[in-house]
């Protein structure tokens, strides 16, 4: 059995240090390997949480895959989300997920069949669809929450082409409308993407949808051309492939696109975009990797997200150099995340290595599933409190800079990550300790340490984490560095721990 109980910090019992495995890491060099975009760590906010669409809070299993229960829209003119929001800093917000291939704009008259809508209305690419509109007042309060909270909107317009027949003749139509409605209300699109993981569309709406590389290559250069014309402002992304655990694009030749899709497109994105999921939670009909807690502290089951982001950079290097990399969408397990898991402190891990993984092999922006609403939210959507991975999140982006620097574990439960700090002359190491024994570290070249702020639980199941052993809380609206306490400057990291290292370089 794999306990889910921690031992106590290494200070709390009388360990024999020798028996310990020494680590040493050794910063050789403070020229960065890389940098990363200043709004790094940015989240989403699925559009059936957004609009009121089949979510996964309640759900027992999938349907085209959603969620089985309708929740109501989100009411985004909530002060105590906007102070969760503020608190992580600037950022992108990424308003997509399956049912951006069925929303309509501000109607409910149904678009004609030439524009997105398949002919058959009881299909199960189209069922239930009907319902799900984003009003004006959803669109302008989108847009509101983003200027109150400084976040950069990036937006997956509407692909629907669910019949064989009508791909490759895709019509801008209503996202032409869209974005021209958009440039005349001042509203910002930061960022333009086509569709919800086109490669994944045989799973979501059966076999016959899936389009091929070349449709989709002539169809997205419309849709690019149509937002250099309509909002020359905004970037655009594509193709948001998803890649499942130990199988990458999965069938071939029916989802692995990405590389044929960017050969044959011949207009230049921004951005070369993805989705990845390390896990699957016990909704999803296929698991090529479970979520157990088992799994999520496995080293190897870190390793795929490497593999899959060299694969991606390659081809964007190849056939779109001069755009970015970026992780549009990720989470600890598909179909909303693992119940009891995804909320906990063990999903600390996975989330706080993939931070740190991402930014070292090249990846601009991380993108979290989600903001709020699912197990794997940041913020829980019923009760507006921090799952522990917001936390990690918080500690991320006060103390991890832009600049990457090149540092190595010789432990593969022991990952460790190194940023310049935000403030000039600092830098920060990032230590996760995945294991259930102490390490002592020893590091060289990164002078002085400041102070450390170190994650703990009293169980990898525990709703609450501790940061330098206090359960964080906002006070008066706010929360600081300056609540915790300080902890003693030693080269010791407690087991089952993530921490946060400052320097003085």
């Amino acid at each position: 059995m794999f306990s889910t109980r921690l031992i106590r910090p290494w200070n709390q019992r009388r360990h024999n240090i020798r028996q310990n495995k020494s680590l040493v890491v050794n910063l050789n060099s403070t020229t960065p390997i890389t940098t990363i975009d200043p709004r790094y760590l940015s989240f989403s906010i699925d559009i059936s949480v957004l609009a009121g669409g089949f979510w996964w809070e309640g759900s027992k299993g999938t349907q085209c895959g959603l969620g089985t229960q309708r929740v109501e829209p989100l009411n985004l003119q909530q002060d105590k989300l906007d102070l969760l929001v503020k608190a992580l800093g600037s950022a992108y917000v990424r308003v997509g997920g399956s049912e951006a291939d069925k929303v309509r704009y501000f109607t409910s008259t149904p678009p004609s069949t030439n524009s997105n809508s398949p002919s058959n209305r009881n299909s199960p690419a189209n069922r239930n669809s009907d319902a799900l509109i984003i009003t004006q007042e959803m669109w302008h309060q989108l847009h509101d929450f983003c200027q109150r909270n400084d976040l950069d909107l990036m937006f997956t317009m509407k692909y629907g082409l669910f019949e064989r027949r009508q791909q490759g003749t895709w019509q801008a139509t209503e996202v032409k409308k869209l974005l021209e409605y958009s440039q005349a209300h001042g509203q910002n699109i930061d960022i333009c993407e086509l569709g919800n993981e086109l490669n994944a569309y045989w799973a979501f709406h059966g076999l016959t949808s899936q389009p091929s590389a070349r449709n989709l290559a002539k169809d997205y250069d419309t849709f690019i051309r149509c937002v250099r014309q309509c909002s020359p402002d905004s970037k655009v992304a594509g193709p948001g492939s998803a890649f499942w655990p130990r199988i990458g694009e999965a069938i071939k030749p029916l989802s692995n696109i990405s590389a044929p899709f960017l050969g044959y497109l011949e207009e230049p994105l921004d951005i070369v975009d993805w989705h990845y999921y390390p896990f699957q939670s016990s909704r999803s009909p296929v698991k090529t990797r479970a979520a157990t807690i088992k799994n999520i502290l496995s080293p190897s089951s870190l390793m795929d997200y490497e593999r899959y982001s060299k694969q991606l950079e390659k081809l964007r290097d190849q056939y779109q150099p001069r755009a970015q990399l970026w992780t549009g969408e990720t989470g600890s397990a598909q179909c909303g995340g693992q119940a009891k898991l995804s909320d906990r402190f063990v999903s600390c891990f996975w989330w706080a290595d993939q931070l740190g993984r991402g930014a070292k092999i090249g990846q601009k922006v991380m993108i979290r599933q989600s903001l709020i609403g699912g197990d794997y939210a940041l913020i829980n959507r019923q009760t507006l409190k921090p799952n522990p991975d917001y936390w990690v999140s918080w500690l991320w982006g006060k103390l991890m800079g832009e600049r990457v620097f090149d540092v190595q574990s010789n432990d593969p439960f022991v990952q460790i990550y190194c940023h310049s700090a935000k403030k000039e002359g600092k830098c920060t190491l990032l230590i996760i300790n995945m294991s259930a024994n102490p390490k002592i570290l020893h590091c060289n070249g990164f002078g002085s340490k400041k102070r450390r702020f170190e994650i703990t639980a009293d169980s990898l199941t525990s709703k609450k984490i501790r940061i330098n052993g206090l359960k964080p809380k906002f006070k008066n609206g706010k929360v600081k560095l300056s609540d915790f306490p300080k902890l003693s400057k030693l080269d010791l990291v407690s087991p089952y721990s993530i921490n946060f290292w400052c320097f003085t370089v």
